[in-house]
């Protein structure tokens, strides 16, 4: 079985529209019962919401040298927001699972498989 990464973005400063609490409440139900279902199923390896880019560390080692900076790598309002490592038989099976989250957090997921590390 292959791991893929499921990855939710979000832009900083943009706000995801009107939003109700009813609707937050809603969400938060929607993704409960995905996980469980990911759970119950096999699929589910790890799941991690991440604070925003602002409390991020970079470390850079050159020469020997290291140096830390605050705030992400690269300039960009997109940020990864949240994530699932799954473990599914194939692209299809992940994309189906990344479907069933982004209808329930009504948000874009990427989905990645992993690199096989036993082909390196």
């Amino acid at each position: 079985m292959t791991h893929y990464l499921l990855s939710t973005y979000r832009v900083a400063g943009q706000e995801r529209g009107p939003i109700t609490p009813e609707q937050v409440q809603e969400a938060m139900r929607c993704a409960e019962a995905v996980e469980t279902e990911m759970r119950s199923s096999g699929a589910f390896v790890y799941s991690g919401r991440l604070h925003d880019p602002e409390t991020s560390t970079v470390v850079r080692s050159t020469d020997g040298d290291v140096v830390t900076t605050d705030g992400p790598f690269v300039e960009t309002k997109e940020f990864l927001a949240g994530f699932y490592i799954l473990e599914a038989n194939d692209l299809d099976s992940a994309l189906a699972w990344a479907a069933k989250a982004a209808a329930g957090l009504r948000i874009a997921i990427e989905v990645r498989p992993f690199v096989d590390a036993s082909a390196r």
